[in-house]
């Protein structure tokens, strides 16, 4: 009976020892035939913009001193035109002063001035004025701009809509801040550049490989924004790098060379900068 079970007990530790050789063999051969498991690569995180808005950057990218391509501007008289008035954010259709500005590349715009200013020689001085300075703004950026509009007012300036948006009391506000010329170029941006660059697939990769914004403003608006709060520091580190700080320069390259390069590439006519 002692000998059956010291069988029995034999046996049964034969069988465990079987079972658990062919689960080591089983095991390690399951390792050694394919790749072992991967973590799932992080997304990277987003670099912090180093600017709030690129306006701001520096005051001397364009200033007043600098040459217009401005030529002459010819009185047209008075006729009805559809403004958008950001006073009342809406449009408005007026009995506008008309004046025909022309520039020096060939582009011309129609300056319509709200007839809030009550006569025309007053219209026509802040029709001249507004011209001289878009006339400093590169060929490549008023070569969509077909209409300005200026109205009274402390409002933020617009673009896009083949239009320059002007409200006189804002633009008296950035011109105490040297900055009315970097507004002017942001926004004639949106008017020239955006439709045919802003979701182009080559400017959204030079965002992902960038993988930052130049600043919050961008970043927040990335489809509407990027493209016009990238142009200002492209033509600082382009056009006037003799005129900004290196530190400044150095923080645009390193920010978003990527669309520095996209930018390059395009070969935009900058005259009178350039």
């Amino acid at each position: 009976m002692d000998a059956r079970r010291c069988l029995r007990v034999c046996h049964a530790m034969m069988l465990w020892m079987i079972i658990w050789l062919l689960a080591v063999a089983l095991g390690a051969g399951a390792c050694s035939s394919g790749a072992a498991p991967t973590t799932p690569s992080p997304t990277p995180v987003l670099g912090v913009a180093p600017f709030a808005g690129t306006i701001f950057i520096d005051p001397d990218i364009i200033t007043e001193s600098d040459p217009t391509t401005f030529l002459l501007l010819s009185a047209g008289g008075q006729g009805a035109r559809t403004m958008f008035d950001r006073r009342v954010n809406d449009w408005i259709t007026v009995n506008a002063y008309l004046f025909d500005a022309r520039f020096d590349d060939g582009l011309m715009v129609e300056v319509q001035v709200n007839p809030e200013f009550g006569a025309t020689d007053l219209a026509q001085a802040e029709a001249e004025k507004y011209a001289v300075v878009i006339g400093r703004l590169p060929t490549a950026l008023r070569r969509n701009v077909k209409t300005v509009w200026i109205h009274e007012g402390v409002q933020p300036f617009g673009g896009g809509n083949n239009n320059l948006l002007i409200h006189v009391g804002q633009a008296d506000l950035y011109t105490r801040d040297g900055i009315l010329e970097e507004t002017l170029v942001h926004e004639a941006s949106h008017t020239s550049l955006d439709a045919s660059h802003a979701t182009a697939p080559g400017w959204l990769a030079a965002q992902s490989a960038d993988n930052v914004f130049i600043s919050t403003y961008a970043q927040d608006f990335p489809m509407r924004e990027d493209v016009a709060e990238s142009v200002v520091p492209y033509l600082a580190v382009r056009c006037r790098a003799d005129r900004i700080s290196v530190s400044l320069r150095d923080t645009i390259l390193n920010t978003i060379p990527n669309r520095i390069a996209y930018l390059d590439a395009l070969m935009l006519d900058l005259h009178p900068i350039k």
